[in-house]
């Protein structure tokens, strides 16, 4: 008897302390490596998710949901990190299987392709094949263009095909390159498959995207009836004219009979959602696996886990700044492709120079301040060109005109400088090109306030006013008071109480008595043994 007084005086003493020194809402202990971050919010709109997740010091990216009874094409957005959706992405199958990566406007990303056509209507046709033969056309292409080496061992091929549709999604994971953004991505794609979109006319030489000669009347462009020698293919038409005919496996029927493209280009779109491993469309069953013929050679890094591997490789946007080659393609020169984009400027639009030839970032009040750090005496530097790494959150400016290097405390008299801005910390420091400057990097700066993220987001309470609970359901909020939970993980989102009965009381103590302490090993292996099934 007197053992069991000791014992509840003991947890009486705990009780007490535990009242005076309570443990925080949100503690959770960490078992290394198992535990991931903590940012998990929910947003009913996209571009307030965007806005959030570039206002987080974590790195964190933004995803769509699709919700099960929900009216068509409605989603909810999550921002997360990469390893904490991992985490819960094989569990909650009811609400996060629908899940959509956000490719940010203006990130840079991986070269992918959304393939797919209806059985039905294209009877005999052999997926497999196309799927092969359009790889080796892209692989020659990137070495034609860019001089990048490109297999099908570097090419995540996934499958969520039916019975009724033919349905693939391609991630080339190139070795350090990627391009710019899905638009510089979509001008390269609509480039090499021009041939097959838009057939040559005999008797003229066809570059990338002119059309002259008119079919009908056999004329020239100058209305003179063309002449025999003038009806003799050039070297560039005859090229065209293999090419056609080379992709002609492209052109496939849709399900009302009509001719269409075995690629969609209609995924090219600034903040697209694209469908991630694993995932379903709303309402159906077929999602995203390994496709029985991929080939791509991955090689999981320690302490990442097979799956895991896969699933990180089919995130477009899961590209580091360090040693990237950044592709670009120009736009088609059509009757309607002058852009009114903005550029970037450098002072008023008198001024000499103002305009710098490259289009504005997304964020343009970085852009302005930039160009006040490259203006100096009577110099007046512009922007070459930007790149946006979305994991890292960095913003790279290519600076031309201005090579004033806080290294060697001089101007450079051939080689550029670089400005990287940190939005994530909302800092800034320089970068060189030149060969002596390779590894260095300035002090960092603190960028001004008034173009932080972080102080220019104002979230509304309706915009957190979702919740997920332990059993992975999404649901409204009741209290708008009640929305700041919602950046709780979904094991966080369950009564703060404890529920212990007496069984596991008894079985506890009877463990305690009989046994040792459990080892660290153990622990790690059982955690491991969880993740696994």
């Amino acid at each position: 008897m007197s053992k069991w007084g000791d014992r509840l005086k003991k947890v009486e003493q705990l009780a007490q302390s535990f009242q005076q020194k309570p443990l925080a809402t949100h503690y959770k202990p960490r078992l290394w490596p198992c535990q991931p971050s903590s940012i998990w919010k929910l947003f009913p709109r996209q571009c307030t998710a965007i806005s959030f997740a570039q206002s987080c010091k974590e790195a964190v990216h933004v995803f769509a949901l699709e919700k099960e009874k929900t009216s068509l094409g409605q989603r909810i957005f999550l921002v997360t990190s990469y390893s904490e959706l991992w985490h819960y992405y094989r569990t909650y199958t009811q609400s996060l299987m629908h899940c959509y990566e956000v490719i940010p406007e203006g990130a840079v990303c991986k070269l992918y392709f959304d393939l797919e056509f209806h059985k039905p209507s294209n009877d005999g046709a052999d997926g497999t094949t196309m799927v092969s033969s359009l790889i080796q056309y892209v692989c020659d292409k990137l070495m034609e263009v860019y001089g990048i080496e490109c297999s099908a061992k570097n090419i995540l091929n996934l499958d969520s095909s039916t019975e009724e549709k033919f349905s693939r999604h391609l991630i080339f994971n190139l070795q350090n390159a990627a391009f710019k953004d899905n638009i510089h991505m979509g001008w390269f794609i609509h480039a090499i498959l021009h041939p097959v979109l838009s057939p040559p006319k005999r008797g003229l030489s066809v570059g990338t995207n002119s059309v002259a000669e008119n079919s009908e009347t056999g004329s020239s462009q100058e209305g003179k009836p063309a002449k025999a020698d003038e009806m003799a293919e050039s070297p560039q038409a005859k090229r065209h004219k293999h090419e056609a005919a080379d992709l002609k496996f492209l052109q496939v029927k849709n399900k009302d009979g009509q001719d269409c493209l075995f690629v969609d280009l209609g995924v090219y779109t600034k903040n697209r959602n694209f469908r991630l491993y694993k995932s379903s469309k709303v309402g159906k069953n077929s999602a995203f696996t390994v496709a029985d013929d991929n080939k791509l050679i991955n090689k999981p890094e320690k302490g990442i886990s097979e799956e895991e591997s896969v699933f990180l490789a089919s995130l477009v946007c899961n590209m580091s700044f360090t040693g990237q080659r950044i592709l670009t393609s120009d736009v088609p020169e059509t009757k309607d492709s002058k852009t009114s984009r903005p550029q970037c400027q450098q002072g008023p639009a008198t001024s000499p120079g103002a305009l710098s030839g490259s289009l504005s970032s997304p964020h343009q009040e970085v852009d302005n301040f930039v160009l006040t750090l490259i203006t100096k005496d009577a110099v007046h530097g512009s922007i070459r060109r930007w790149n946006y790494f979305a994991v890292e959150q960095l913003l790279v400016y290519d600076i031309a005109k201005y090579r004033l290097c806080k290294n060697v405390e001089r101007f450079h008299s051939s080689n550029n400088i670089m400005i990287v801005v940190d939005l994530k910390e909302e800092v800034w420091y320089q970068k060189c090109h030149d060969p002596e400057c390779r590894n260095f990097r300035s002090s960092s700066y603190p960028l001004p306030q008034e173009i932080c993220v972080s102080y220019i987001m104002k979230l509304d309470e309706e915009d957190q006013a979702y919740l997920m609970d332990d059993a992975g359901n999404i649901e409204l909020s009741q209290a708008p008071s009640q929305a700041p939970d919602s950046t709780v993980r979904p094991e966080e989102a369950t009564a703060d109480v404890w529920g212990d009965d007496q069984d596991y009381l008894e079985g506890l103590d009877d463990f305690e008595q009989n046994n040792e302490d459990i080892s660290d090993q153990l622990l790690l292996k059982c955690m491991t043994d969880f993740d696994s099934r």
